[in-house]
């Protein structure tokens, strides 16, 4: 008789022990994943600023570049004057499409006066035009003068999904920046400037390839997502509240029925 009495006024609150700790850890997981995308979001913001505040600013020199490159490794979207030749001979084509068009944009080597080549995208073509006699007047001879964004190379293929380069064929799906200077017989070489530079604007003869194909895409969903993992601690909170209260208001004196 006594084991039942015990049993029948053990504290109500007893019963809670288990779930709040879980809940507990439920909530740490969840806040922490909101804080973690507070951080990412105060991130993506401080990057985003730093490539608007660089595609606005005056361009420098290609020996600015380089110099700002091996001070920070990443200039990425910083304007570049260049001025050079272009080796026609080592063209590559990388799968595009460029307002609504499906095309190739063009990246052929520039060389400079002062010793550099440098991997450099002309713009978009239309996917007929992949060859470049079907656009000859393009093919520019002879010095050129321009304004470039840099763009830092990738480091390997963005994702699964993207298929692999049929270099053989001239078909590039990704900017496979150490595959293209290899074929250029560019590897190894001390003047090969280590990133892309992308032509900005270019009057070109006939109109192709058609420069001004640099598209900043930064998504920037953080909030969102932090407020999804705030308000799912906050609904765990609540729920553990009801439960809590339900258990807790069966009996006046907090103890659980027999």
């Amino acid at each position: 008789m006594a084991v039942v009495a015990d049993k029948a006024q053990r504290p109500a609150w007893r019963g809670l022990v288990v779930p709040a700790v879980f809940t507990l850890i439920g909530l740490a997981v969840l806040i922490s994943l909101g804080n973690w995308q507070v951080r990412r979001l105060a991130w993506k913001e401080d990057l985003i600023a730093t490539i608007d505040a660089r595609i606005a600013s005056e361009p420098i020199s290609l020996e600015a570049a380089l110099a700002e490159w091996k001070k920070i490794g990443d200039i990425a979207y910083q304007p570049v004057r260049l001025t050079g030749t272009f080796d026609h001979s080592h063209e590559f084509h990388v799968n595009s499409t460029d307002k609504g068009d499906v095309g190739w944009n063009v990246y052929t080597p520039l060389v400079t006066g002062d010793g550099h080549t440098v991997l450099v995208n002309r713009g978009f073509v239309p996917y007929e035009k992949k060859d470049a006699e079907s656009r000859a007047a393009g093919q520019i001879e002879g010095p050129v003068a321009f304004v470039g964004l840099a763009r830092t190379p990738l480091a390997e293929k963005p994702n699964y999904f993207v298929p692999d380069n049929d270099v053989a064929g001239n078909v590039f799906y990704w900017r496979d920046f150490a595959t293209m200077a290899k074929e250029a017989g560019l590897a190894g070489d001390p003047g090969l400037v280590p990133f892309f530079v992308e032509v900005r604007e270019m009057e070109v003869s006939g109109g192709w390839p058609r420069g001004g194909v640099t598209r900043v895409r930064l998504p920037n969903s953080h909030l969102q997502y932090a407020v999804t993992w705030y308000g799912l601690a906050l609904t765990l909170a609540g729920v553990f509240a009801a439960f809590a209260w339900s258990r807790l208001k069966r009996r006046p004196d907090g103890a659980e029925p027999s």
